[in-house]
């Protein structure tokens, strides 16, 4: 049988801490896991109803999330990572169960839990909830899902290069539908640092309504200030654009929203949450694992 994500989380911890302070891969990782627990070649290659994922790769890959979060793992690049001091010290007493309650005492866990539960009304947290219909405990498991998938993604595009950051940024937009079609699209972002303007991007194909962007490839808490909008509006101004679009990885202060709707020059600003749903929404930096169709009974159907 093939254990949970929550009691993979201990076994996870102790096989990144016996690498001694080296980064672990994370396939090794699920393939040691498999053996430890003496999981058959069935139940190795058993796949979600997607057939694109083995359940054993999805449940350890949540627990690896988790963790993450916690703080107890850090990630050093793709699909690799570190046990920190803090995932050490959970394993020091060995009765310690390691699940979703022990997490919850660290403040970053919790905050990661909330992200992903935010909701309108209707939401239901699956995890708490019983009483709910199939179709509202998939519909918040559909979310949960993407909530913990922005996160990673918002945490991933933080840590990428520049270069790697403008490019990603070139796809979004153009994916968008800015820039045109064909080969010319992707000069979107070509002048970086010009007077204060990281990139400039064509509204419609022909090029004739252009649109200014700015972006900052911040760290979660390091916020785009008031004067960073000023600086960018005076931009603007100097290239006598009429539309601007500020991109951050982290957010805005108050007075740094309150500096863009007051002034003339109409400036759009996306910050790291709205930046990841929409890298989410066009599929930069994700893919459509399976589609699933919710059907209802078509009453005209038989009324007819």
């Amino acid at each position: 049988m093939i254990p949970s994500y929550q009691e993979f989380m201990r076994p996870f911890l102790e096989i990144a801490h016996q690498a001694d302070g080296k980064e672990v891969r994370l396939r090794d990782v699920i393939n040691q896991l498999a053996d430890k627990f003496c999981l058959s070649e069935a139940e190795r290659e058993e796949t979600l109803p997607s057939g694109r994922q083995s359940i054993l790769d999805n449940r350890v890959g949540w627990a690896r999330t988790y963790l993450t979060k916690a703080g107890l793992l850090e990630t050093t690049r793709r699909a690799h990572f570190v046990i920190t001091a803090r995932g050490i010290s959970a394993l020091q007493d060995p009765s310690v169960i390691i699940d979703n309650d022990y997490l919850k005492q660290f403040d970053e866990f919790v905050a990661f839990k909330q992200k992903t539960n935010e909701s309108d009304t209707t939401s239901v947290d699956v995890e708490s909830e019983k009483d709910i219909t199939p179709d509202e405990a998939l519909r918040a498991a559909y979310k949960k899902i993407n909530d913990a998938l922005a996160q990673d993604i918002l945490d991933r595009t933080r840590k990428v290069t520049p270069a790697f950051f403008e490019d990603l940024l070139i796809e979004l937009l153009v994916a968008m539908g800015y820039g045109g079609t064909g080969e010319g699209a992707a000069h979107a972002l070509g002048k970086t640092g010009d007077n204060g303007v990281d990139g400039v991007i064509d509204q419609d194909p022909l090029g004739v309504d252009q649109i200014y962007i700015q972006a900052k490839r911040y760290a979660e808490g390091n916020n785009v200030s008031a004067g960073d909008i000023r600086d960018f509006y005076g931009a603007l101004n100097l290239k006598r654009a009429q539309k601007g679009i500020f991109i951050t990885t982290s957010d805005f202060t108050v007075s740094a929203s309150e500096t863009a709707q007051n002034l003339g020059t109409r400036i759009v600003l996306i910050n790291g949450t709205e930046l990841a749903k929409l890298m989410l929404r066009y599929n930069i930096g994700s893919r459509d694992e399976q589609v699933l169709h919710l059907k209802k009974i078509d009453e005209d159907f038989f009324e007819g």
